[in-house]
């Protein structure tokens, strides 16, 4: 077997594994959008979030070896930020926006609704930020 057969047959033995993991955070990313909808409370559901996938812009290969992320822009409103998510020992670890990180080991409801407040939240802060990363001071 020469180097080009072993690496489609690497690639092949372990697909079932990997689409396995690209459906889990496919399904946590589309948990964590309807989480942000509802982040706002019972009864006021915010429409103005969209979710559109995407290739992780950090992935050198495709299909991504197992392990790899699994990306999504997250529109709120008037800006988008994107959500990188991967399963490391069975745990969501993720990263979103200029530096905002999480690794949840329960998906509940209410961590999804907790993960995503925090998201907006950090987010907010980003946009209250000026460009040296201090809060904003009126002249």
């Amino acid at each position: 077997m020469n180097d080009f057969d072993a690496l489609q047959a690497a690639i092949r033995r372990h697909a079932e594994a990997r689409q396995a993991e690209q459906r889990a955070c496919e399904a946590f990313i589309n948990a964590l959008y309807h989480a942000l909808r509802t982040a706002s409370g019972p009864g006021l559901p915010l429409n103005n979030v969209t979710l559109d996938f995407t290739s992780d812009p950090a992935n050198r290969l495709r299909p991504a070896p197992p392990g790899g992320w699994v990306a999504a822009w997250l529109r709120l409103g008037l800006c988008e930020v994107l959500v990188r998510v991967r399963r490391i020992e069975g745990m969501f670890q993720g990263e979103y926006g200029a530096g905002g990180r999480f690794r949840l080991e329960r998906i509940s409801e209410d961590d999804l609704i907790a993960l995503a407040r925090q998201v907006l939240r950090d987010v907010a802060a980003t946009y209250a930020s000026d460009s040296s990363g201090n809060p904003s001071q009126p002249n």
